[in-house]
């Protein structure tokens, strides 16, 4: 898989950027408005998706494995548990448990362990998307034609 033209390339170099900072935006202030981890996390994989279209498989030099986006995964779920296990080490003894002080309602820090939640399952999401698109791009060509 090469890639596309010139004009594809340049576009999404352009675009990528902005769909990938959206994404974090929609992740960040997902507690604060409609939106959050899963949601931002889609985005952010379509950000990744479109610079692997626009320059093909070469570009990432895709092999059968793909050991960045599978650590990038798993650490986030480790810390998504972590984070909704820390309720009992602090005492409070309850799953999922916002231990993190609350601040100002309206402000971006408001709602306690919330917006490590959807950091993290954000992240989550989006390396679990890339990892399908990127499995599907590597057993396509690999596969006889």
């Amino acid at each position: 898989m090469k890639g596309m033209t010139l004009i594809v390339k340049k576009t999404t170099q352009l675009i990528a950027g902005m769909i990938f900072m959206y994404g974090i935006y929609i992740i960040v202030h997902g507690h604060l408005t409609p939106g959050g981890g899963f949601a931002g996390g889609v985005i952010i994989a379509g950000s990744l998706i479109l610079v692997t279209l626009a320059y093909g498989g070469d570009f990432l030099k895709l092999v059968k494995e793909e050991a960045g986006t599978t650590i990038v995964e798993s650490i986030s779920i480790l810390m998504v548990i972590m984070i909704a296990t820390a309720g009992f080490l602090f005492g409070i003894h309850i799953f999922f448990s916002n231990f993190l002080p609350k601040g100002v309602v309206g402000q971006l820090i408001s709602a306690g362990v919330l917006p490590l939640y959807n950091i993290f399952v954000g992240t989550e999401v989006a390396a679990s998307i890339f990892i399908i698109f990127l499995s599907l791009i590597i057993f396509k060509e690999e596969s006889p034609q």
